[in-house]
């Protein structure tokens, strides 16, 4: 089981990582939430812990805790700009649904 990061994901993170000054890699996770159940979360990892798996990529360090990387295996985080507007997106092979607004989804 693994993640993959995108050129531009990695660089992404990189970047934020060096901004903020401080912490080893970036948490994946999912938690209950959305009209489809569940709904992706991505935060600062600064100190990994005894239940995470850490997969690098490309120089990053990804960091998913056991619970969310049933759901996560397989993921490919991608950084896209469209228009306006940019922002992670999760290529999850996992998906059976999603909600309308593409915030939540189910396996």
């Amino acid at each position: 089981m693994s993640i993959r990061l995108s050129d531009t994901a990695a660089d992404r993170i990189n970047a934020f990582l060096q901004n903020r000054g401080k912490g080893v890699g970036l948490r994946l996770g999912v938690r209950t939430s959305g009209c489809s159940g569940m709904a992706y979360v991505l935060e600062f990892v600064d100190e990994v812990q005894p239940e995470d798996q850490v997969f690098e990529e490309k120089g990053v360090k990804v960091i998913i805790d056991g619970k969310s990387l049933i759901y996560l295996a397989g993921t490919e985080l991608d950084f896209v700009k469209e228009g306006l507007n940019e922002g992670f997106k999760f290529n999850n092979p996992n998906i059976k649904d999603e909600c309308g607004c593409g915030e939540s989804f189910n396996v």
